[in-house]
């Protein structure tokens, strides 16, 4: 009986002692994005991540009320880059995932297991930078192939910038610029533009007066690079977007210029610094490859059978590449028997462009997948040139495609935005 109520009395003690207690919140759900969420852990771990960098490189912050507002937008985004990545079906392989975290340890000359120590000395776990890195990589291939597919170059924009590359006496100066967007609604009153505009005028005026750039781009920025302090890194007065290469010409270190009107807002321009232009040797491939797309009739494995198949009758000598691309290869490229051309690797889809590297010349690979379907591709040739004498049409044009991406990919996403449902959870 004694040892009954002894029994009791702990039970009652412990049950107090559970009451008593402060409920311990170990996460919860800081926005509802579709049929997604932010999670307010997520918010709190790149908050401390930005803070951490800025302390490293000496940077000033907003405030933390806007600073969460930036940190919470870019993981709305996050989300649904995602959620479309899902729908597209893209994936990274444990093996691209490898590949990818051994070039980064290599870059920043350590050792695989050096590097993960590395990370974990900065108090993050290596399996979850593991992960983030993955989703970091399907981001960037959505983002990608989603905004690759809203820009048209046409063949007289080519030759324009070529002709007026002739007679450019700026062409080896390098920019780098910092950038402020002040945007407006997507169906903006002349009441939103004068607003914007009004915010706009107010940033310059800070901007004179003293006030901190990146500080102010982290704050109120709506670029893509506002949480690096809107800066754009160095780029070639022919990189820069159109309004911007017009208005920095000739102007000195330090001038801010501003504010400009664009699609999407009001942008401040600054320029942080200017040099004569790095010589630049870039390396080029020429490749050419059969694609096959899975099909609700085609599944994933008989496209990469097909290609098995390929691979053994052109090594026996049985097939022609170039014939069987251009009976069987999906895309436009099939009618020249699958060719490629001379490109730089980086165009590619990220996992086309892995597959190339590991490649000798004339070296057919594996079956492989792309966020498009299953490649057998064929490397035909490799070359380095010096990127700073040699202006061509292939060049021509990806710096064209580089000056319409960045806008593109601010306008895609703030669609996305647009068309989502979005809700804040109080």
């Amino acid at each position: 009986m004694k040892n009954l109520l002894k029994s009791f009395a702990l039970t009652c003690a412990i049950a107090t002692s559970l009451a008593s207690a402060k409920e311990v919140e170990l996460d919860r759900v800081a926005v509802v994005v579709n049929n997604g969420v932010v999670l307010e852990s997520e918010i709190q771990d790149l908050l401390t991540k930005i803070k951490l960098q800025a302390e490293k490189s000496g940077q000033t912050l907003p405030s933390d009320k806007a600073l969460r507002v930036q940190v919470t937008d870019k993981l709305i985004d996050d989300v649904l880059i995602a959620q479309l990545g899902e729908r597209m079906g893209v994936q990274v392989s444990d093996a691209q995932l490898d590949d990818t975290i051994l070039n980064i340890a290599k870059n920043n000359n350590m050792s695989l297991e050096e590097f993960r120590k590395s990370i974990e000395a900065e108090g993050l776990e290596y399996d979850k930078y593991r992960e983030n890195a993955r989703s970091e990589l399907i981001r960037g291939e959505v983002t990608r192939n989603s905004v690759r597919r809203r820009i048209y170059i046409s063949p007289q924009e080519v030759e324009n910038l070529l002709n007026m590359m002739k007679e450019q006496t700026d062409a080896n100066v390098e920019y780098r610029l910092g950038h402020i967007l002040i945007e407006f609604p997507t169906e903006a009153t002349q009441k939103d533009i004068n607003d914007a505009k009004d915010r706009a005028e107010r940033v310059i005026k800070l901007l004179e007066e003293g006030s901190d750039f990146a500080r102010i781009a982290i704050a109120s920025s709506g670029g893509a690079n506002a949480l690096e302090g809107g800066d754009l890194g160095w780029r070639n007065i022919n990189e820069l977007p159109t309004l911007f290469s017009e208005i920095v010409d000739g102007k000195e270190k330090g001038t801010v210029l501003g504010p400009i009107r664009t699609g999407l807002g009001f942008s401040i321009v600054k320029i942080n610094d200017i040099r004569g232009q790095q010589v630049v040797e870039i390396e080029e491939v020429k490749s050419r490859h059969i694609l096959i797309t899975p099909t609700i009739i085609l599944s994933e494995a008989k496209a990469e059978n097909m290609l098995k198949g390929f691979r053994e009758q052109i090594l026996a000598g049985e097939a022609d590449f170039a014939e069987l691309a251009k009976e069987h290869s999906d895309g436009p490229t099939s009618v020249k028997g699958g060719d490629l051309g001379w490109a730089e690797p980086k165009v590619y889809d990220p996992a086309f462009a892995d597959a190339l590297a590991k490649l000798e010349v004339n070296e057919l690979s594996q079956p492989f997948r792309s966020s498009f379907g299953w490649h057998l591709a064929e490397l035909t040739g490799r070359r380095t040139i010096d990127a700073t004498k040699q202006m061509n049409e292939n060049r021509a044009y990806q710096l064209l495609f580089k000056r319409k991406y960045d806008m593109e990919s601010v306008s895609w996403i703030k669609e996305m935005r647009d068309e989502a449902y979005i809700n804040a959870v109080e």
